[in-house]
């Protein structure tokens, strides 16, 4: 990564690796709701900036940055000798507030005397802004400024009505101030002397400001909340080093990308531009985190509840009963000059809502919640049936209304990702290959659900029509001289010739037979597929593949998450393991073994991933991948409506045991330990650990693995 970022709830700083924000045109910044609080913040030794030593933001909520003085001399003397001092930024955010904590040390054998100076601005840009948008509307203001010697303020008023103000303090007076408003402070240190100085930065809304606390207190509380979680996560150990980094490394991303919004915890999507509610990336990484933490599960569906569709409204691409895709707060979206507050453009949001509640109820056994979330449910069904087959063919289909919308509404929504053979981009409405899968999954899945709560009728109309569905499935998207499925159907119902890594998510469904998932399964980790770090987007043969492209020939390690997930149900382990391997050798190559969005499609014969250059890191769906990763080789299938929880577990080539401890399962946990036997392929089970209230059943497709 070239930034540094922090987050906690709803407020994130992104910074260079020296720690600053530059200002001059830069993305960096203090951001909330989707507004920049602070587009400058700079720190300067002697009107000069420091040398780097070191820069670490590995525990996501606290970053360090280490750094030191340059040489000075004058006239021939010596006036300040090199790294003589050390600086040391300590930087956090705790309940919406950043503290930047500046430690002084003097490490020469004489005293040292020189100015620190910080500065300080705020130009409260719309992230739309940020990113490149131009609006057609005037925008809002800064209306005040004030800057002295014990603190700096800004305040805005936004052209949506919102006043959105910056206090900075930092608990005492500077010694003086610039002509340039640079913050001054005359700093006198003996040998081996100390002096810190923390700042203070309090962003607010409408004039509610965030709960401050002294530093020492909200840092406890702060480290206190991720020792909890950490300590309530499973734990896995295993002989695979990068597996173990990779998995630690998961669970602290999703941690710092979880936000309350006032329905419980729910993963934004990413940092840092994803900040924010998502419909699909936010249901498929709580998705991802069932075996981890299934009250985010519970959280994600009250909060896409919450923000259901409710009228027909094309600049929103709004329809009743459908799950939004993105919910923004910033001047332009709560302005109307963007529909995103919220936006509904997405095709698998609604079915993924579904999936996730049915999936959520068969691993804890919770049904009340399904209860609950009834009427919801049934305005999704009804959205599935009414506006997403418009034209009553049996097949869900988008269409962009909103003229400054979406234009592909799957999860591979650039412009160029669904493309003909003859290089043409597929006409909507575009029925996609994957989200069939989905609707079948969601109606399949919740129908025993609805059963055990007494809607009979309900629950044979979803088998009906997710037979009917499957039955209508392969003859609309098979190609035969592929051998593969479309990954889509255009607006003249013709497939799009492309081979992509879209049909690898029906193994997930469960809507094609098993003869075809075993031809799609070897074909996703075939040569034109798989380069050695993962699955492709698409396949090196088709057209359009572009290894440095966003969807036509990346790597998105949340999309071989998926596929892993259906490798494993379907019992493709030596497939599943050629994946696993691929992600760990590829995680290898990223900072602190972290993931990222994406990456370049580029073969191993390079010698490492090719990074892709403005992907999200950490991103929550390719965190939750290191969750599903675990799943996939415990072949972990919990079927809690039933009290069975399935295992059929294997161990990629290279790892020979694996442990995993405290799995949240039904009204328990279960810990399971794996052995590979003397370095053959035998596999011994065990069990060490089961109050779920479930009894353990063996998916006996290995004949050399057995249970203890």
């Amino acid at each position: 990564m070239d930034y540094r970022v922090i987050k906690n709830n709803d407020l994130f700083l992104m910074t260079d690796h020296y720690g600053d924000i530059p200002g001059n045109g830069s993305q960096s910044g203090l951001y909330m709701k989707d507004t920049r609080f602070l587009s400058e913040m700079k720190l300067t030794i002697n009107g000069k900036r420091p040398l780097l030593l070191s820069s670490a933001a590995d525990e996501n909520f606290l970053a360090r940055i280490r750094l030191t003085n340059e040489h000075e001399e004058e006239g021939g003397e010596v006036q300040f000798w090199r790294e003589s001092l050390e600086l040391i930024r300590e930087r956090f955010i705790y309940e919406e507030v950043l503290y930047e904590t500046i430690s002084l040390t003097n490490f020469s054998t004489k005293p040292l005397a020189f100015d620190l100076g910080v500065s300080f601005e705020a130009d409260f840009s719309d992230m739309f802004l940020i990113r490149g948008f131009q609006p057609a509307e005037e925008l809002g203001k800064v209306t005040d400024r004030k800057v002295d010697k014990s603190g700096w303020h800004a305040t805005y008023q936004g052209a949506d009505g919102v006043q959105r103000d910056t206090d900075i303090s930092w608990g005492g007076e500077a010694d003086f101030l610039s002509e340039t408003d640079v913050i001054g402070f005359a700093v006198k240190l003996a040998p081996t002397e100390v002096r810190r100085i923390t700042f203070t930065v309090i962003p607010s809304v409408n004039g509610i400001r965030p709960v401050t606390n002294p530093r020492e207190i909200a840092l406890a509380e702060l480290q206190a909340t991720y020792e909890r979680w950490m300590e309530q996560s499973p734990k896995v150990e295993s002989d695979s080093k990068v597996l173990n980094q990779l998995y630690n490394r998961g669970v602290q991303d999703l941690r710092v990308l979880l936000t309350d919004f006032g329905h419980g915890l729910f993963p934004v999507a990413g940092l840092p531009w994803y900040a924010v509610p998502f419909g699909r990336d936010s249901l498929i990484a709580a998705l991802q985190m069932l075996p981890l933490n299934p009250d985010v599960a519970r959280g994600t569906l009250k909060m896409m509840a919450a923000y259901q569709g409710t009228e027909l409204n094309p600049w929103k691409d709004e329809q009743p009963g459908k799950i939004m895709h993105e919910l923004r707060n910033g001047e332009l979206a709560r302005s109307g000059q963007v529909p995103f507050a919220p936006y509904y453009g997405s095709i698998d949001s609604t079915p993924l809502f579904i999936v996730l509640a049915a999936e959520h109820a068969h691993w804890t056994g919770d049904t009340e919640t399904i209860a609950q979330l009834m009427p919801n449910i049934e305005r999704a069904l009804a959205w599935i049936d009414e506006y997403g087959d418009r034209d009553k063919d049996g097949m869900v289909e988008y269409y962009q209304e909103s003229s400054k919308g979406i234009s592909n509404q799957g999860w591979k929504d650039s412009a160029d990702s669904v493309v003909h053979a003859n290089g043409d981009f597929a006409a909507a409405p575009i029925a996609l290959v994957e989200v069939q899968g989905y609707i079948y999954q969601a109606k399949s899945r919740l129908a025993p659900i609805v059963e055990q709560l007494g809607h009979h009728e309900l629950a044979q109309r979803l088998r009906t029509e997710a037979e009917s569905l499957r039955q209508r499935f392969d003859g609309a998207f098979w190609m035969p001289d592929e051998n593969f499925y479309a990954i889509a159907l255009d607006a003249n119902k013709d497939q799009v010739h492309s081979v992509t890594s879209n049909p690898g998510h029906l193994l997930m469904s469960d809507i094609i037979s098993e003869e075809k998932a075993k031809i799609v399964a070897e074909r996703l980790v075939a040569e034109d597929m798989f380069g050695g770090y993962g699955i492709r987007t698409m396949s090196s043969g088709s057209t359009g593949y572009n290894p440095m492209s966003y969807h036509d020939g990346s790597i998105w390690p949340h999309d071989n998450s998926i596929i892993l997930l259906g490798m494993s149900r379907m019992g493709f382990k030596e497939e599943a393991s050629t994946v696993i391997n691929g992600l760990l050798n590829a995680a290898e190559h990223f900072e602190y073994s972290r993931l990222p969005e994406l990456f370049c499609g580029y073969d191993d014969t390079i010698g490492y991933p090719v990074s892709y250059p403005v992907a999200c890191s950490p991103q929550a769906w390719a965190a939750g991948t290191s969750v599903l990763i675990i799943q996939a080789m415990l072949g972990l299938q919990p079927d809690t409506l039933n009290n069975i929880v399935r295992l059929d577990p294997f161990l990629p080539q290279g790892i020979n045991n694996l442990t995993v401890r405290d799995i949240p399962v039904a009204n328990g946990t279960i810990s399971v330990v794996l052995k590979r036997k003397d370095g053959t392929e035998s596999l011994q089970v065990e069990v060490v650990d089961n109050s779920s209230g479930c009894s353990i059943e063996m998916i006996n497709r290995s004949p050399d693995t057995a249970l203890n």
